[in-house]
């Protein structure tokens, strides 16, 4: 790949040429899921708790067709206000470079662009994965089909609580995709630490996620890994109270008609209305969670 097409941050530079851990963090949480300023403050917040963990944030996004991994105080305030930002994953991340748009990058598009600048270890929320009614939508994320083939290890809260996760974990399953989860036996739900699924496999260290990650590379082995890090106790909201909220707002989808990239913008931000505004606390205790494991991992590498 041409270099020049990768734009880097200046501390992202120097934190690579001199071998400091990096972690990447997606940018659609600036522009699709939360309001302003919010967002901001949240990416603010993120970025050092990263730095005070030990390692580099690399904020990941397109402006006027340029890939930037690594934003500067001045970049992120911009994307956090500009209007009519693309939601990008690996489908029409070239298109919106091509034709010099603005684009947020999704998870799938966040591990593309961080595989490409050598970054391992990618923080986001919670992944994309197999939306409910999917037997007749087909609506499945492109994070899962990425998972199985980009090398790089993403740590995020689960999967979103609005999914069908029975299936996401099915689909992840049968793409040979290593599901981990930190600390604890059970798969954790977004804003919830349990979904009531056992997770497939447990590790309890930040070594032990390097390791693992190495150790596919070793055996060449395609693609990354999810470890599901649960939102903190004090934090989370119990499945058991989202779950009237969820079903809910995804009927409000349904019955407008709303589909696609459409749909998860739309479901948490009416959960966000429904929970009056405590969704919103909780995924920002959550992605702060993932931020601080994600650099444990990075320095572990």
């Amino acid at each position: 790949m041409n270099p020049d097409l990768l734009h880097y941050s200046p501390d992202v530079s120097d934190a690579l040429a001199n071998g400091d851990p990096v972690v990447a963090l997606e940018s659609t949480i600036i522009t699709h899921g939360m309001p302003y300023p919010q967002n901001v403050e949240t990416a603010k917040a993120v970025e050092a708790a990263i730095r005070e963990a030990g390692a580099v944030p690399a904020t990941i996004a397109i402006l006027k067709g340029e890939l930037h991994i690594g934003l500067t105080a001045a970049e992120l305030k911009e994307l956090a206000q500009a209007k009519d930002v693309m939601k990008l994953s690996r489908a029409d991340l070239a298109v919106a470079m091509a034709d010099g748009k603005n684009g947020a990058t999704t998870v799938a598009a966040t591990m593309i662009a961080a595989h490409l600048a050598g970054i391992k270890v990618f923080a986001t929320g919670g992944i994309g994965g197999v939306h409910k009614g999917a037997e007749s939508s087909f609506d499945i994320s492109a994070d899962l089909l990425e998972l199985a083939q980009t090398p790089v290890t993403v740590v995020a809260a689960g999967a979103k609580a609005i999914l069908d996760i029975p299936k996401t974990l099915e689909v992840l399953e049968t793409q040979g995709v290593p599901v981990i989860a930190y600390g604890q036996d059970g798969f954790p739900a977004f804003w919830s630490r349990e979904s009531g699924l056992k997770a497939p496999l447990r590790l309890d260290s930040p070594a032990q996620i390097a390791e693992a990650h190495k150790m596919r590379g070793v055996l060449g082995l395609p693609g990354g890994q999810l470890i599901g890090n649960p939102i903190p106790v004090a934090s989370e909201i119990p499945a058991s109270a989202l779950k009237p909220l969820i079903e809910e707002a995804q009927s409000e989808a349904d019955g407008r008609g709303i589909m696609g990239k459409d749909v998860t913008p739309f479901l948490l931000k009416r959960i966000f209305e429904l929970t009056d505004g405590r969704s919103l606390e909780a995924n920002i205790a959550l992605v702060l969670n993932n931020a601080r494991l994600a650099a444990a991992v990075a320095r572990a590498f």
